[in-house]
């Protein structure tokens, strides 16, 4: 394993030539994978532009808005980070709405969001379609190890020290969620692209055999 330290618009620069060199008669799914201290949908939003500039038509999807309803994602109270972990992300949702359109034969059309979860109520978008060699960027938290279909996973790797420092205290009875997927999935491992951000200034590639 090699750790390579980058500048925050290199690391834009290199995932956006890696989503752009695959083929141009196909969608890529990707997934930027990341606990909210990390920030991926900052890096999401990042990505739009350049992939554009690169003739590769880019959507953001937070996959914030395919959470499940607050009945099921507080069966068990409001912060128990198992259900957190287990149960907050509708993964079949998410798959059938906008994975599943954009694999190959695919229809092309997607739902950019399911769910408002503060309200607690269907967000009523509009369907969109995305042309053929277009890429949707999905971000948000615990997004591996659950068999949804990305073609490139990214992930925003924190320490546990550096991400209870940098995790509001709001949020703070999540982090047993983050030491289970650590633990139980291994992100920088099952990624395709790790990137270390301890300090958001100066990232880090991790390369090589891990």
């Amino acid at each position: 394993m090699q750790v390579r330290p980058i500048t925050p618009e290199a690391l834009v620069a290199e995932i956006g030539d890696r989503i752009a060199a695959a083929p141009r008669d196909r969608w890529v799914r990707v997934a930027i994978d990341g606990a909210p201290a990390a920030s991926p949908g900052d890096l999401a939003d990042a990505l739009v532009d350049p992939l554009r500039v690169l003739g590769r038509p880019a959507v953001r999807v937070p996959a914030g808005g395919f959470l499940r309803p607050a009945s099921l994602r507080y069966e068990h109270g409001r912060r128990d980070p198992d259900a957190f972990h287990d149960l907050w992300l509708d993964t079949g949702a998410l798959t059938r709405e906008v994975l599943a359109p954009l694999e190959p034969g695919g229809s092309g059309r997607f739902l950019p969001s399911l769910r408002d979860a503060a309200a607690d109520r269907a967000t009523r978008a509009p369907y969109r379609t995305l042309p053929p060699g277009g890429v949707v960027l999905v971000d948000g938290a615990l997004l591996l190890g659950r068999g949804l279909p990305f073609d490139l996973t990214v992930h925003l790797a924190l320490s546990p020290a550096a991400l209870a420092r940098r995790t509001a205290p709001d949020l703070a009875w999540t982090l047993p969620a983050y030491d289970r997927y650590r633990a139980e999935t291994g992100p920088e491992d099952a990624a395709d692209v790790p990137v270390r951000v301890d300090d958001p200034r100066h990232p880090a590639l991790v390369t090589g055999p891990r």
